[in-house]
């Protein structure tokens, strides 16, 4: 393979995805931004709501997430999601914003992706028709390796999310079971309270 040839790999190779990824607490509303630096890229967008700081309660109402272009228009938005994906074409360069808002009246944990997909070519004097299939070739392997780090994210966050709705429903039923075992043994000791009284009062109204 000529040297030639190995830059032109090797530059497709590391034009890897822009990524940001973060876990974080939100309490009425949080916003973030990717700067998209062509338009033609592709956006890949998700998150899961992963629990309420209450353990009492466990939002299934979701959050909304509006996402705004460079010039401030509104490109999508979910409404009262709790998890989602979303991919979407780059239309113009420039920052986007990504802000979640929480109706629920208690801080919620969400696990948020963005993901830029983009492809530099550094060598614009090779001959398409002998790189061409090339580019196709790693293009589909650059895709396929994306498609599943982004799956394998989403999955960690949907099992996060169930291993803590898993928790809360045992911790509730623990509890539950306590509190009626504490109120069978409550019951048992009233009626025996009672049961003593009446045999007394009979006992002593015999005697007289």
């Amino acid at each position: 393979m000529s040297l030639k040839a190995t830059i032109l790999i090797i530059g497709l190779v590391w034009s890897f995805q822009a990524a940001l990824g973060i876990r974080f607490v939100i309490d009425r509303e949080e916003c973030f931004s990717h700067k998209a630096e062509y338009e033609g890229d592709t956006l890949h967008v998700s998150f899961v709501v992963i629990k309420s700081d209450s353990q009492w309660h466990f939002n299934e109402d979701g959050v909304d997430l509006v996402i705004h272009g460079p010039t401030g228009e509104q490109v999508h938005d979910f409404r009262e999601q709790i998890s989602a994906k979303h991919d979407f074409v780059v239309q113009k360069k420039g920052v986007y914003r990504f802000c979640f808002t929480n109706k629920s009246p208690y801080h919620e944990t969400i696990d948020f992706d963005v993901q830029l997909g983009h492809f530099a070519y550094y060598d614009q004097h090779a001959k398409d028709e002998h790189f061409t299939p090339l580019m196709e070739q790693i293009s589909k392997l650059e895709e396929a390796l994306y498609n599943i780090q982004f799956e394998q994210h989403w999955l960690e966050a949907q099992t996060d999310r169930q291993a803590i709705v898993n928790e809360n429903m045992s911790k509730r039923a623990v509890h539950k079971a306590l509190f009626e075992s504490f109120a069978l043994i409550g019951a048992s000791v009233l009626q025996v309270y009672l049961l003593r009284r009446l045999f007394e009062r009979k006992l002593g109204m015999s005697r007289v």
